[in-house]
């Protein structure tokens, strides 16, 4: 794992660790050659002997929130946004889209934050296209 280098920096720092400690190396010293705090390489040690060796190398995964929107809402969204806005408003902004998304139900609830943040990773910005609305001429 050490010579071929194909694990993230993380887990063959880890690696290092656990080889040096094999070795016999003090705890000070390793810190000191690896560049990582003492309680680092304690902890390390501390993991392989309780866990083993997979779960001294790499991490539980993190619980995270879940996200505000599902694939399906957010391109509910997007569809929404690429039409005409409501009624009486020349473009949408992100609280009108925000309010719309659970007005038209595409989303229980959704904040402008979490509005913004798909609109900018789809590189959409519908408030600064103004829709004419067209009108027959009689």
């Amino acid at each position: 794992m050490l010579r071929k280098g194909r694990e993230s920096a993380r887990v063959l720092r880890r690696a290092s660790i656990l080889s040096h400690l094999d070795q016999g190396q003090k705890i000070t010293q390793i810190a000191a050659n690896l560049g990582v705090v003492r309680k680092t390489v304690r902890t390390i040690a501390r993991r392989y002997q309780q866990e083993g060796l997979d779960s001294a190398l790499h991490e539980k995964p993190r619980p995270g929130k879940a996200r505000a929107l599902d694939v399906n809402q957010s391109q509910r969204i997007i569809a929404m946004v690429c039409g005409p806005p409501p009624a009486g408003q020349a473009r949408w902004s992100v609280r009108l889209i925000a309010e719309e998304a659970v007005k038209r139900k595409l989303a229980s609830t959704v904040g402008r934050e979490t509005i913004r943040i798909l609109l900018q990773s789809h590189d959409l910005k519908p408030w600064r296209e103004k829709k004419l609305v067209h009108r027959g001429v009689k």
